[in-house]
């Protein structure tokens, strides 16, 4: 196989004999890694099996939904045998039907290795040139302009991925290595003819998945690093205010032992500096407000549905998830719903509901940094101006505003999709599962919230160097390490600023996972 890929074949990552994680495919979405194709003996027999199975039923005049027949409500309708060949191309074509923004090319990316991962199962009938031509997609950076709306989530994301079809025949537009070309230029630049697909080639590519998952892997990365940053924020903002350092004691939490909520608590309880802290603390009262006392329990319920979440995205991700499935080395084909995305439709409702809780939490402690009435002797409106000029001077002010818009949408955009299943086509598909809405929510939730995060880096910086400004500082050197880097890409807060670019650039940071933190 010639996937183009600059690195060498032990960089890759191997798709077909080997369960990928959720990091596996961020690293592919990220062009971390390219992918190549196992070149186990049995991988490729099992592959080549269903392809010629398929092939010999219809040889021998069988019935197989999708391939001598019509799609959806239309699989009463026989197709005559010399058009059997031409049915793939109608139904990617009569599915270019998809609006709204298009997937960036990272999502586009996790969309294309989850349909990979599944059609590599071997249960799909398809052939392995066709994995081929999808993993050159990966390696050579060709990717599909896949909108985002359309797609209901069961028969999968039909229209959506008609685009992957689309661009492995050769039609429509697509993004090859960064500039927009039609996809026919695209194949005539790598010297390859485009795919021609096999009978149920265009099915097992559409009805699937694939859109819904590779979203769900992203969210759930971004996710994963929103916890551990709201650790530290929260760490930040109690010294800042003079908190007790005891409300994360691990002795506390051991008579309430849900995993996620004990990992929190740890991380903050290390980042005030663990019993050194308790026993140092100078602490204003003895029980701080809620958004600062209860955040290991706010923040535990986002990392212990991280645990679940990624059991069923994983699940997903390493499945046959279309119709009919096929069996070539036993010899048979059943159909069923197993493009039926129920399972990341319900950890995408659940997920967004954990995220849009921490950007509420953070909304909370932001209010109660910038108010003096709730901070402990902090200026009002975490404002680094004094003397004369401090009248004039709002701080963090209009922040605070911005944060509280962008957490109230985000805890609008909690009602879960699923719920939202509608009856489409001719009462065929009368129960779906909207998975890809719920990813698509769960995606703007993470959105909004990592613009709640960058508003509280920035504030909560503010607030620890406005605390020890004339004082000795307590801080931890894990987190004077993090204000000092923190500060490396925004300064410090004196005169007002517009700080719109300083908010864009730190969302961007932590969007990109910037931070590292010690766990």
């Amino acid at each position: 196989m010639t996937t183009g890929q600059n690195q060498s074949d032990q960089s890759l990552c191997v798709v077909g004999n080997t369960r990928l994680t959720i990091e596996d495919v961020v690293a592919i979405a990220v062009r971390r890694t390219g992918v190549r194709l196992s070149d186990d003996t049995c991988f490729n027999h099992r592959i080549d099996a269903g392809a010629e199975y398929l092939e010999r039923l219809l040889a021998d005049g069988g019935t197989i939904y999708g391939v001598t027949t019509g799609y959806g409500d239309s699989c009463t309708v026989a197709v005559p045998p010399e058009l059997v060949a031409e049915l793939p191309l109608h139904l990617t074509r009569y599915h270019g039907c998809g609006l709204g923004e298009h997937l960036p090319p990272e999502a586009v990316r996790a969309v294309l290795v989850a349909r990979l991962v599944s059609l590599a199962q071997g249960a799909s009938g398809v052939r392995r040139v066709l994995l081929e031509r999808l993993a050159m997609l990966l390696n050579h950076d060709l990717l599909p302009r896949i909108p985002a709306e359309g797609s209901v989530g069961a028969s999968g994301d039909l229209t959506p991925l008609s685009y992957v079809a689309a661009t492995l025949v050769g039609e429509r537009d697509v993004l090859f290595r960064g500039k927009l070309a039609p996809a026919a230029t695209a194949w005539q630049e790598l010297d390859l003819a485009p795919l021609t697909l096999a009978p149920k080639e265009g099915l097992a590519i559409m009805n699937g998945t694939a859109v819904m998952t590779g979203l769900a892997c992203l969210a759930f990365a971004r996710a994963d690093y929103l916890t551990r940053l709201c650790c530290r924020i929260t760490a930040l903002a109690s010294v800042a205010m003079r908190g007790n350092p005891g409300h994360f004691d691990p002795r506390l939490f051991a008579v309430k032992p849900h995993a996620g909520q004990i990992e929190a608590a740890h991380w903050i309880w290390e980042d005030l500096g663990g019993t050194s802290a308790c026993s140092d603390a100078e602490s204003v009262r003895l029980q701080d407000r809620y958004s600062i006392r209860c955040a290991p329990h706010v923040i535990g319920v986002a990392r212990d549905a991280l645990s679940w979440i990624r059991r069923d995205v994983e699940n997903e991700l390493n499945s046959a998830n279309d119709n009919p499935i096929i069996n070539g080395e036993e010899g048979w084909v059943l159909h069923g719903g197993h493009f039926y995305g129920g399972h990341i439709a319900f950890a995408m409702d659940g997920l967004k509901t954990a995220v849009a809780n921490l950007a509420d939490l953070m909304d909370r402690q932001l209010a109660l940094l910038v108010d003096s009435r709730y901070n402990h002797g902090l200026p009002q409106n975490l404002s680094g101006t004094v003397g004369s000029r401090a009248p004039i001077n709002h701080g963090f002010k209009a922040v605070q505003i911005g944060t509280s818009a962008w957490t109230a949408e985000a805890l609008k955009l909690t009602m879960p999709a699923s719920v939202f299943s509608r009856s489409t086509e001719c009462h065929n598909q009368d129960k779906v599962s909207m998975g890809t809405i719920a990813a698509r929510d769960c995606l703007r939730v993470l959105e909004l919230t990592e613009q709640v995060a960058a508003a509280l880096v920035l504030a909560t910086t503010q607030a620890a160097e406005l605390r020890f400004r004339d004082e000795a500082s307590t801080l931890t050197a894990t987190c004077a390490g993090f204000v000092q880097a923190v500060r490396s890409e925004s300064t410090f807060l004196d005169e007002d600023r517009p700080l719109e670019g300083d908010l864009r650039h730190t969302t961007e940071l932590i969007r990109a996972r910037h931070w590292s933190f010690d766990v």
